[in-house]
């Protein structure tokens, strides 16, 4: 199953759209109730105020309960990632090297093999231009170790980069790109940077999401790409997205679970559930209103949505400022866990 399919199934299940699979697990939890999913694994630690979750998909059953297909997913969550404090977007940063490394030795590479990173989305559009910001501060090697011994290369990986674009600038599918450049240069494995979308306000640009399952480019906001993963690529691809866009349909469907479970609790003063209407029941049973179709939650969000507004997605006003700060975040992770000769306050140098 597809990474498309099964979160079009997390959506006509839950009204549920997100690219997070931290904010799939909890959605399900929610909903179903049991403590653990089935062929799902999850550990959480705190680091000095960033929490750190993994989760593991290991069935086909949990990717369906998922909505997301299997492999590991890493989730970074820190308000500080939002806040202009560069100890903290270090402590973050560090953070995030230690789990990309991770993702790297599982992928089998060595300290030696070339990486490319894909910087994916529109430069012209802030709120998708995570990843060629994260690409404008990253340390390209590539050209530099093919002319250089091995023993000056001190501790620096091959790295190569590219912001492709769009389809809608470039008239080519970036997967196809990707695929072409990959075979060019001997690639080892790619990195995806992108942009992703959350089901909730909080979590833009506070979370990073880390996975080894590939991605769709366009996915988050409805356009359906050819996918950049390890089949299509022949090579591991690791994902690395921020959420900086929330739909309004998921707005919408928040705010009336919120209501339904405000109606269902008891008024204060009155012995009955829900909202009180000052009505004569005697009125009531002499001329009952007419039977009513029920209207599910569907149905009653398309009718509010409608025509333009259901696929409207939101941004924070402010998501310049932070695109700048989560890209040197993120630049700053990658350099450091591609370069192992490279210290974090060196990485921070090169950024400043």
């Amino acid at each position: 199953m597809s990474n498309l399919e099964t979160a079009d199934r997390l959506f006509e299940k839950y009204n549920v759209r997100t690219d997070l699979a931290l904010e799939s697990h909890q959605a399900v939890i929610e909903r179903e109730g049991p403590p653990e999913l089935p062929g799902v694994q999850v550990h959480t630690e705190d680091h000095e105020g960033v929490l750190v979750t993994r989760i593991k998909v290991e069935s086909d059953l949990g990717a369906q309960l998922m909505g997301k297909p299997q492999g590991n997913y890493s989730t970074l969550e820190s308000t500080g990632l939002r806040e202009h404090n560069r100890d903290v977007h270090e402590t973050i940063a560090e953070l995030t090297a230690k789990e990309i490394d991770w993702f790297l030795t599982e992928a089998g590479l060595g300290p030696e093999d070339s990486v490319i990173v894909v910087g994916l989305g529109n430069w012209n559009a802030t709120p998708d231009a995570l990843g060629p910001r994260v690409v404008e501060s990253l340390m390209v090697t590539r050209h530099l170790l093919e002319m250089t011994p091995p023993e000056l290369r001190k501790g620096l990986r091959p790295i190569a980069a590219i912001s492709p674009g769009v389809l809608g600038l470039t008239g080519i599918e970036t997967g196809e790109i990707i695929m072409g450049v990959v075979d060019r240069i001997g690639a080892k494995a790619v990195i995806c940077i992108d942009a992703l979308a959350s089901r909730s306000v909080d979590r833009l640009c506070s979370t990073i999401q880390i996975s080894d399952t590939g991605i769709n480019p366009g996915a988050g906001v409805g356009n359906r790409r050819l996918a950049i993963n390890r089949e299509s690529m022949g090579v591991p691809v690791i994902a690395i997205g921020i959420p900086t866009v929330v739909h309004a349909v998921t707005i919408i469907s928040d705010a009336m679970e919120l209501l339904e479970q405000n109606q269902q609790k008891p008024q204060e003063g009155h012995p009955s559930q829900g909202v009180q209407f000052n009505v004569d029941p005697e009125m009531l049973l002499s001329n009952p209103p007419p039977p009513q179709p029920p209207m599910d939650k569907r149905r009653l969000m398309a009718s509010l949505l409608d025509p333009y507004l259901g696929t409207m997605i939101v941004t924070p006003k402010e998501i310049d400022v932070l695109i700048e700060e989560v890209s040197d975040v993120i630049a700053g992770a990658l350099n450091t866990a591609f370069h192992e000769g490279v210290s974090y306050d060196e990485v921070f140098k090169y950024l400043s």
